[in-house]
């Protein structure tokens, strides 16, 4: 579950920055200066408002387009490999839950992606509730309906083990997807307060819900006859995957990676 969790957390993270603000800042005309594994820097002096709008966007944009694939890889994965579906379903889980969060987040604090995207919009506070309003229905609504009947199948019946199990699902990745973001972040040449608005909040704060509501959803008793639940059989192979993975997200993007010539 930890290996699982180190490689959906990392892809999640790569395609926010790099296929999201990095690919956003190609098509607006901006240039690139640095991709790092808490934020992507891009100039876009001389170039429309928008284009710093759409900068700011990207990022989210490009989580829910690979939360969308990751929804229908889940419907095609065969219900034997379970741990295929984890995978799978890790990956919707933190595409939507980051994005979503980022709504609540900047609306509340008036920090972030979207409060980026709403800046100079009048009158502010108007814009900052909308954000909170639809961050807060999306996240505490929506998601959970979403997310929960997909991972049922792992949980069993008895009340005891869908405890235990929820927890090994859901929380023990929160905790490790959430150390991993720190300390790539903690790298960064920028200094700790991009660990705290960014690498914490996307990854604690952001996928907050994986900490307490499946252990709610698991009270419930299970709808209709239970098979035997899925399981995530150990798999030597996937632990060197994210060993690799790990060793380049914390190594080569933690520092960060800077564009340009004579850079």
């Amino acid at each position: 579950m930890g290996a699982i969790a180190v490689v959906a957390y990392a892809v999640a993270n790569v395609v926010h920055e790099g296929l999201g603000h990095g690919g956003a800042c190609l098509l607006v005309g901006g240039r690139p200066e640095e991709l790092n594994a808490i934020f992507f820097e891009c100039t876009v002096q001389g170039l429309p408002p928008a284009a710093g709008k759409w900068l700011a966007a990207g990022g989210c944009i490009a989580n829910l387009a690979l939360a969308a694939l990751a929804g229908i890889a889940l419907g095609a994965v065969p219900r034997s490999w379970g741990a295929a579906r984890l995978f799978v379903w890790l990956l919707l889980a933190v595409n939507l839950l980051m994005p979503f969060g980022y709504l609540l987040f900047s609306g509340l604090g008036n920090i972030g992606d979207w409060a980026e995207v709403i800046r100079g919009l009048e009158p502010p506070w108007v814009w900052r509730g909308v954000l909170t309003v639809t961050g807060a229905v999306l996240y505490g609504w929506v998601a959970p309906r979403l997310l929960m009947p997909p991972l049922e199948p792992f949980l069993g019946a008895a009340a005891a083990e869908r405890q235990v199990r929820v927890r090994t699902l859901t929380v023990l990745p929160y905790v490790v997807g959430g150390l991993t973001f720190v300390v790539a972040g903690l790298l960064n040449p920028h200094g700790l307060y991009l660990v705290l608005v960014s690498a914490a909040a996307a990854s604690f704060g952001g996928t907050s819900l994986l900490a307490w509501y499946p252990a709610l959803w698991a009270r419930r008793p299970p709808v209709g006859p239970q098979d035997i639940p899925l399981g995530v059989p150990r798999s030597p192979a996937g632990l060197v995957a994210a060993a690799i993975v790990l060793i380049l997200f914390v190594g080569v993007l933690g520092p960060g990676i800077r564009f340009g010539a004579g850079r």
